[in-house]
């Protein structure tokens, strides 16, 4: 059986832009789009009372509207849909296990130049066991391709890149294989950032080490790529090895970027569940969607 993609809807536009960008990726990969509104539940007592059955009506009317919605936009998906009468979280963690990824809205443009993830974005990207992706508003199928030759938007044009960040200290082959399928399925180049960092040193050391510091990066980046090429021979790869903090450089590359990848570390249950600082940066200032996915 085919694992759905799975979106959560709440009517926002955020989330309205998230099953925009599911739906293409649900066509892109075969799969069947579902989606899943979450609402506090009643007591079996009470649900008799008609002003307490607005939360399960209002639901129902936000996934008829968004069914809809895709319905015209992208009339070939396969859709379903499901209430669910538990916290946001906890229902969006339990329904994205059983599909194939879980794509959610994210709020719009802060100060700081890039979009906030917002309270249960966050609190779901922390405990999901399945690739989770984060779409703000306002994203448009043409803004993940480049320009047309005349330099308006287009959605007939080559995708822009997408763009993982890899850690050579701690490969990870869930980050690795969801980047390059990623790139595959839209026939994008797949730029794969890594940064080095010198430690502190003054005079010529500095450009003696800088120097030494980059080589050994390049290698060991193109070591670990070498069995991804030839796993997607037709992946056209764009390496980016600096000095300089990982969230920056990816931040940066998601300016020209349809999607970026970063990894989660899954951690015991007793140290309790966070994202990570680079993917916690890239979520909240990234331009493009953004992929975070779990690996041990």
């Amino acid at each position: 059986m085919l694992r759905p993609v799975v979106v959560g809807v709440d009517g926002s536009p955020e989330s309205l832009a998230a099953a925009d960008w599911a739906a293409a990726e649900a066509l892109r990969r075969g799969l069947p789009l579902r989606l899943v509104h979450a609402w506090e539940g009643l007591p079996s007592d009470a649900s008799s009372l008609p002003e307490l059955e607005a939360p399960r009506h209002r639901a129902g009317r936000l996934l008829r509207a968004a069914m809809d919605r895709l319905d015209e936009r992208h009339p070939q998906v396969r859709l379903s849909a499901e209430q669910i009468a538990r916290p946001a979280p906890d229902a969006l963690v339990t329904a994205g296990a059983e599909g194939e990824l879980l794509v959610l809205g994210s709020r719009a443009f802060s100060g700081l130049g890039g979009f906030m993830a917002g309270s249960v974005a966050l609190t779901t990207v922390a405990h999901a066991t399945r690739p989770v992706v984060l779409v703000r508003a306002g994203r448009s199928a043409e803004d993940d391709h480049l320009p047309g030759e005349d330099r308006r938007p287009s959605a007939r044009t080559p995708y822009r890149d997408v763009v993982v960040g890899v850690d050579l200290a701690h490969p990870c082959d869930e980050v690795l294989a969801f980047a390059f399928e990623s790139a595959a399925l839209r026939c994008a180049p797949l730029r794969v950032v890594h940064s080095w960092h010198v430690p502190y040193a003054q005079g010529a050391a500095v450009a003696r080490m800088s120097a030494v510091a980059g080589q050994a990066a390049e290698q060991g980046l193109d070591g670990m790529l070498h069995p991804w090429r030839e796993k997607h021979p037709t992946v056209r790869i764009r390496e980016l090895v600096e000095n300089g903090r990982p969230a920056q450089l990816l931040q940066d590359a998601s300016q020209e970027a349809c999607l970026v990848v970063v990894g989660r570390r899954v951690r015991p249950a007793r140290l309790g569940t966070h994202t990570g600082p680079v993917a916690h940066a890239v979520m909240h200032h990234a331009r493009c969607p953004v992929a975070v996915v779990p690996h041990e």
